[in-house]
């Protein structure tokens, strides 16, 4: 069997084409400058090729390292998962959750502190792992994802709250535009949609048909690949977005994002609490899901 890269020479590697200096790796990995020079050598050995070139104290990788990288990260992510899982299986004190990275940042970090208040001796991890659909549900307790309820029949789905959607944008964007109520005025503004792979459709054609104009067609658009740039897009004056409940009611209580029309629809879709029916059976899990329920239930005031 061919001689396989060691976990200690992945790491020399990925620190040094992090830092690229094998100085800085050294000090990160609290050994010595000729250590870390070693591990490289020994994996440019296993590799049969060069990762970095070296140039006095110039450090650049090589078009083999740059093809590495990607996959050494990679490697090393799922050993430390793995270890990790294994470490914390049965601990009562560590609760990891694996979330959508929107609706983390809008819903979940600015509600944590209050379980964290109420449940003390509870350390909460939030993981937002890109792509979700590649990620192991075993390396959480539990998980928050959006779609269907019925997308993941194994586990125990619980929904947080009806989904609605609705165009949203800044009040400084409504005033310096013409968009008034009159949906037809859209076609004049510049649009914001999600475009990416990991979302099931484009939102904005479902409501316009709701709003009688399904032949509207905008232009100026501004395309991101994710729902927290489109958003932040929003926040900041660019354009128009396509509000979802959950992730866009508190920017509009707080006066950053205003609802121009008053028409909403409903979603099929919508964000989920998903666990394993192992992992539903333990109290740190069981006391979140309580939480949560109330917490994150969408729809309606926190």
């Amino acid at each position: 069997m061919k001689q396989l890269p060691s976990t200690a020479g992945l790491l020399a590697f990925e620190a040094v084409a992090r830092h690229l200096s094998f100085r800085r790796a050294a000090t990160e990995l609290n050994i010595t400058q000729g250590a870390v020079s070693q591990r490289i050598k020994t994996l440019e050995t296993v590799l049969c090729q060069p990762l970095f070139h070296r140039n006095g104290n110039v450090v650049a990788l090589t078009s083999e390292g740059l093809e590495f990288l990607p996959n050494a990260r990679a490697i090393l992510r799922d050993i430390f998962n793995a270890t990790d899982r294994l470490v914390h299986k049965d601990s009562t004190s560590v609760l990891t959750i694996g979330c959508i990275s929107t609706f983390a940042i809008k819903c979940l970090i600015p509600a944590i502190g209050d379980f964290t208040d109420e449940n003390p001796e509870i350390e909460v991890r939030i993981r937002t792992p890109v792509p979700f659909e590649k990620s192991n549900f075993f390396d959480y307790d539990l998980t928050i994802q959006y779609g269907f309820a019925d997308r993941w029949p194994s586990m125990i789905v619980t929904g947080l709250g009806e989904e609605e959607l609705f165009p949203v944008c800044s009040p400084d964007y409504l005033r310096r535009t013409d968009l008034g109520s009159d949906v037809k005025a859209l076609a004049q503004t510049t649009i914001i949609r999600t475009s990416s792979p990991l979302l099931y459709q484009d939102e904005w054609p479902l409501w316009l048909d709701s709003a009688g104009q399904p032949r509207l067609t905008f232009q100026r658009e501004l395309n991101c690949d994710f729902l927290y740039p489109t958003y932040e897009a929003a926040i900041r004056g660019l354009g128009v977005a396509m509000g979802r409940t959950a992730v866009v009611e508190n920017d509009i209580a707080a006066g950053l994002l205003v609802e121009p029309f008053s028409i909403r629809i409903e979603s099929a879709l919508g964000y989920h609490l998903v666990v394993s029916p192992e992992r539903a059976q333990t109290e740190k899990v069981r006391r979140f899901c309580d939480w949560a329920r109330v917490h994150l239930h969408t729809g309606q005031p926190r």
